[in-house]
């Protein structure tokens, strides 16, 4: 997958602006604060709907502005498509191909992957940090799992009301007890089964780039005793055995106590959990290991590589792990949007920004 040509009004900071890309590596360098994150930014929400800085869709738009919107021409394996995004404090507006689609039938046109600073909070943060991360991953590439994951939210949304008004016993509940079953076993097995083939794919990786005398994995941790073999049946099984033994707790503080909601993945180096044990440089190896892992896992399931948006680079990694890194992306042919402050000595189109204004 490459994308050929992004063309945006009204966004952040930014100049109104066509920008052509290269098919290979493109770099965005200049001082801090001068729009070159808001750029990687404009690409990232044209391609998947979603910004990587804010849920607020009103600190997108210029200032003193109502709108604004962005359209980007692209080629996969199957040729040349566009899409295009047009946004206000009220809606947004999704186009694939000049036809006006829901988020669900654009999301996953353009896959994406994204390393920014703030990813370690993939380590150092909460469980439901953890749990979006890996949602969102999965369901760029499973159109399945995506629908699973709004019904089953608002599946809970229902059965947490009854919880909590107490009316357990009346027969819509039953209906909602069992269509919750249903997806959130689904949900479990598709999860269990995603990070068993990530996590070879992340050890490898690791073990390749970083460190190759440790190993690295993730572990889908739920208090249910799920086992990577168990089979379907098996999950809603064990589901449904553990909201028997929380029906009174479930009654008691008026929301559901099981579920995929509440479950968790821990990265375990060397069979320790890295939140605790392993240092801020290990931290951002994991992360960056995490991240070529999914451009592995895209590709399988896609038969494509995704774009590779990296925010910030020599924030990261010395010199020689930086061009470790991007030599390796250069040799998977993976097309590479990257800011710096600095202008790199590697082969890219390069683009200064400055006023958030590109000079090229």
């Amino acid at each position: 997958m490459k994308l050929r040509k992004i063309n945006f009004i009204n966004f952040r900071n930014l100049k109104d602006s066509s920008i052509k890309f290269n098919e290979n590596f493109n770099l965005f360098h200049g001082k801090n604060g001068q729009g070159k994150t808001s750029i990687l930014e404009a690409i990232y929400f044209t391609a998947t709907g979603k910004s990587f800085r804010s849920n607020k869709i009103q600190e997108l738009i210029k200032y003193e502005k109502d709108k604004c919107g962005s359209y980007l021409e692209y080629e996969d394996r199957l040729g040349k498509k566009n899409i295009s995004v047009k946004f206000s404090d009220r809606k947004k507006e999704y186009n694939f191909n000049g036809k006006k689609v829901n988020h669900e039938e654009f999301y996953g046109k353009i896959n994406a992957v994204i390393f920014i600073p703030e990813d370690i909070e993939l380590i150092t943060g909460s469980p439901s940090i953890r749990r979006k991360f890996f949602d969102e991953e999965i369901s760029q590439s499973n159109e399945e799992y995506y629908k699973l994951l709004k019904n089953f939210s608002k599946v809970l949304k229902v059965r947490n009301q009854y919880l909590k008004e107490k009316k357990t016993k009346d027969e819509i509940y039953q209906v909602y007890e069992e269509e919750f079953i249903f997806l959130a076993s689904n949900i479990i097995k598709k999860r269990i089964e995603y990070i068993n083939r990530i996590s070879i794919l992340l050890n490898l990786n690791y073990r390749k780039i970083f460190d190759d005398k440790k190993e690295l994995n993730i572990k889908y941790v739920s208090e249910i005793n799920y086992d990577k073999k168990d089979s379907l049946e098996k999950i809603k099984e064990k589901i449904k055995n553990e909201i028997k033994k929380q029906v009174l707790n479930e009654k008691k503080y008026g929301h559901s106590l099981v579920g995929p909601q509440r479950d968790e993945f821990k990265f375990l180096l060397n069979e320790k959990d890295s939140k605790s044990f392993s240092s801020q440089g290990e931290k951002k190896s994991i992360i960056f290991s995490l991240k070529l892992s999914e451009i592995d896992m895209i590709y399988k399931e896609k038969r494509e590589n995704p774009i590779f948006i990296i925010d910030d680079i020599s924030s990261y990694f010395d010199n020689s792990r930086k061009k470790n890194i991007l030599d390796y992306l250069k040799n998977r042919k993976i097309q590479l949007f990257i800011s710096s402050t600095n202008k790199l000595d590697i082969d890219s189109e390069n683009f200064e920004i400055k006023n958030g204004e590109i000079l090229c």
